[in-house]
């Protein structure tokens, strides 16, 4: 399937915060409860719709065990956009953000779209950390910031979709050279007349624009 553009993600976090169950939801429609632990780095990929352009999302899901940062450092350059996951009933996972960003600031291009997502937001009653606390981190980095829970869906759709948005504005405004690959962007061919339908099988959804 052709697409306007090609956007690259990772996805990083602590162990455990549910970074490969929020992939799998977002690519395949479905939970799975018990997820062996992510050895290095895997992959995902699915086709959304922004402003009428089919724009194909491809997603590196990262180990979150420290005997593996290396390797993850290393899928940070050429990445438009990243996911930083925690967990919203541990707090040692939100704790650990800081450092992630310190990572992600230090190995990717100065203008990646960060999005910050609480996950397991459907276990609220075992809450360790505040929504407050969440947005309050995400403003004061600059990140945009959602509770999502991998196990209902809610909000997954639109974590992956929004980062999209507001990378497809960068583009927009200019932001990006994007000829330039190691942005993590890359123009597609025959893609920018509109979205052809799925003609892969993959589902096409449409996101509105960010507000």
């Amino acid at each position: 399937m052709s697409y306007a553009y090609l956007f690259k993600y990772i996805v990083i976090g602590d162990t455990g915060v549910g970074k490969s169950c929020l992939l799998l939801q977002f690519t395949d429609k479905r939970f799975q409860p018990v997820h062996d632990l992510t050895i290095g780095v895997e992959f995902g990929a699915r086709m959304i719709t922004i402003d009428n352009k089919p724009i194909k999302l491809q997603i590196w899901d990262t180990a979150g065990q420290e005997s593996f940062r290396s390797i993850t450092r290393s899928y940070y350059r050429g990445a438009a956009g990243a996911l930083l996951v925690y967990d919203i009933t541990r707090r040692e996972t939100f704790n650990h953000l800081a450092s992630w960003l310190e990572d992600a600031r230090q190995h990717a291009n100065a203008n990646m779209t960060i999005m910050l997502i609480g996950n397991k937001s459907d276990l609220a009653h075992r809450r360790a950390v505040s929504t407050e606390e969440g947005e309050q981190f995400a403003k004061e980095n600059g990140l945009i910031f959602m509770e999502a829970s991998a196990k209902t869906a809610q909000n997954v759709e639109e974590a992956f979709i929004k980062t999209a948005a507001t990378i497809y504005k960068k583009i927009q405004d200019g932001v990006f050279d994007v000829s330039n690959e190691s942005y993590g962007i890359k123009v597609g061919y025959g893609g920018v007349q509109g979205p052809s339908a799925g003609r892969d099988g993959s589902v096409s959804q449409t996101g509105g624009c960010c507000s």
